[in-house]
């Protein structure tokens, strides 16, 4: 067998490798690997010019003052009319004048910092910063092992493991419903899995004021802080979907009410399906996606000014035989792209969704993820929800495809690293370093430099296909199953306080058997 030589035609000695590594060890660049807290190095791509997405904007109030927004929720209503709206109790419309908008827009906060459970986990979003979310929402969760299923407890905890494993993945999701728990207790046990499972930023559903407020009262005991203290900061966030078009039913009008009252963030998203709940062009869809929201934020800032908020969309096209949501195509690239736009128009830190179509973890499951991802990079957005892991337009969340597609966020997290440059000398001794037709393997500048740490591909081994294929080498998605299965198999070192875990669950234990707390309707 050839050896690599050296860079003067020697086999590398280990003793030679220390002392080039020795030599240039001063010249190395410190290299910082941070996936915590990562920021878009792309300029934000620009599908119309400035005038057309303001026509979008002017359009879009014009909708809220002439069209108006069915609010479900009479509070939500009385306080619209109290900050200045048009509403009519007996047909549930509220009309609410540009005005309104514009100076509920001016006090929405720009930057908003989320704290979680250490301050090396804060999210900080604000227009230029970069998260990911896994998959979310889905009723099914699936693996190669125990097949596609009802999403049960023990699916939700697996899949907090998996989102707490990867630094690449900073907020914690709904990932998928509990159903085997009963839905008057299900927000104790979403809850203690995330606080003891995980350091990250928690989610919580807004399915009524009882369940948020026992939601904040036990995050804010297990966080340690006291009423003020906790809302003061935002320490969780919830989810708001418009019910397009064009209206706002009872639960999410009192989630955007209780989690601006109490300074936790809403990130605000209308699900507009071009050609279902949306008009079938993108700039229509847009239209409506973009007044939903500005009236959902509206109505936290009436509730309190400088309340926390993210504006989002959930913007596709459906197959119009079938009436399936379609993502990674060019339309739900194109709305992305639209609402980088209207973001930064509103200058409001943004939430964007990837996601996928495909049934399995298939070529198919990775070209839309991808694509999709591609379109909400390429817009700008603050946060991406559905970055890895979601199929069958959010049916189902699957573990081997949450492993395989962390491999390509871990490579967009890389592409936000900041590493320092090599100065110009540096470049200039390291080109001096090999004589020509010689090679870099063992040259000092390569030794200081090689990480030996890098993620392992997924996709095969490093050998040649004869012998790969020989040696019964697995697909990515067989490899993925022994990934997920090694990362749930151990828990993780949080450093949480065992009282406060043992007061949580007494909280729990004692609210579950006076009969916990039903959703209001």
């Amino acid at each position: 067998m050839t050896k690599i030589s050296d860079s003067n035609g020697q086999a590398p000695s280990r003793g030679g490798r220390r002392e080039r590594r020795n030599r240039a060890a001063d010249d190395a660049p410190v290299r910082k690997v941070d996936y915590r807290r990562l920021r878009n190095p792309f300029p934000q791509m620009k599908l119309y010019s400035d005038d057309q997405i303001a026509a979008i904007h002017d359009a879009a109030l014009t909708m809220l003052e002439q069209l108006g927004m069915k609010i479900l929720l009479p509070e939500a209503r009385r306080i619209f009319s109290k900050g200045g709206a048009r509403v009519d109790d007996a047909t549930e419309m509220v009309w609410i004048g540009r005005d309104i908008v514009t100076a509920a827009l001016d006090s929405a906060p720009r930057s908003v910092l989320c704290c979680a459970a250490m301050p090396d986990r804060d999210v900080l979003l604000e227009p230029g910063m970069l998260v990911f979310q896994p998959g979310a929402g889905a009723p099914h969760a699936t693996d190669l092992e125990r097949g596609r299923r009802p999403g049960t407890g023990s699916d939700f905890r697996e899949l907090i493991k998996l989102t707490q494993h990867f630094d690449a993945l900073q907020m914690v999701p709904p990932l998928v419903e509990p159903q085997d728990v009963p839905m008057n207790l299900r927000h104790y046990f979403t809850m203690e899995a995330q606080l003891t499972l995980s350091d990250k930023l928690p989610f919580i559903f807004s399915r009524g004021t009882p369940q948020v407020m026992e939601s904040f009262e036990m995050l804010r005991d297990f966080r340690g802080c006291d009423d003020a203290g906790f809302e003061a900061e935002s320490h969780c966030y919830t989810i708001i979907n418009t019910n397009s078009p064009r209206q706002i039913d009872i639960p999410m009008a009192q989630g955007l009410i209780d989690f601006a009252r109490h300074g936790q963030l809403s990130i605000i998203t209308p699900f507009t399906l071009m050609g279902a709940m949306a008009p079938v062009t993108v700039e229509a869809a847009m239209t409506l996606s973009h007044a939903e929201a500005l009236a959902a934020i509206t109505l936290t800032q009436l509730v309190r000014p400088g309340a926390p908020v993210c504006y989002g969309t959930f913007t596709s096209n459906v197959d119009m035989k079938s009436g399936a949501p379609a993502f990674g195509t060019p339309e739900h690239f194109r709305a992305s792209l639209v609402a980088g736009q209207l973001a930064q128009l509103v200058d409001l830190p943004w939430r964007c969704a990837s996601g996928s179509a495909a049934n399995i973890n298939d070529s198919q499951a990775a070209n839309e993820t991808q694509f999709a991802l591609w379109g909400c990079l390429m817009a700008g957005a603050t946060v991406v929800i559905h970055a890895a892991g979601w199929l069958e337009g959010g049916l189902t969340v699957s573990y081997e495809k949450l492993v395989t597609d962390m491999e390509v966020l871990q490579m967009v997290a890389e592409l936000c690293n900041e590493t320092p440059p090599d100065n110009p000398q540096v470049n200039l001794d390291a080109l001096a370093e090999v004589a020509p037709g010689g090679h870099f393997f063992a040259a000092a500048h390569t030794m200081t430099r090689y990480q030996t740490e890098f993620y392992e591909p997924l996709v095969a081994d490093w050998a040649n296909f004869g012998a790969w294929t020989d040696s019964g080498a697995q697909t990515a998605s067989q490899r993925a199953t022994g990934i997920w299965k090694d990362i749930v198999s151990r828990d993780a070192e949080l450093g949480h306080d065992p009282a406060r875990i043992g007061a949580l669950q007494d909280f729990i234990t004692a609210r579950s058997a006076s009969g916990g707390a039903l959703p209001e309707s």
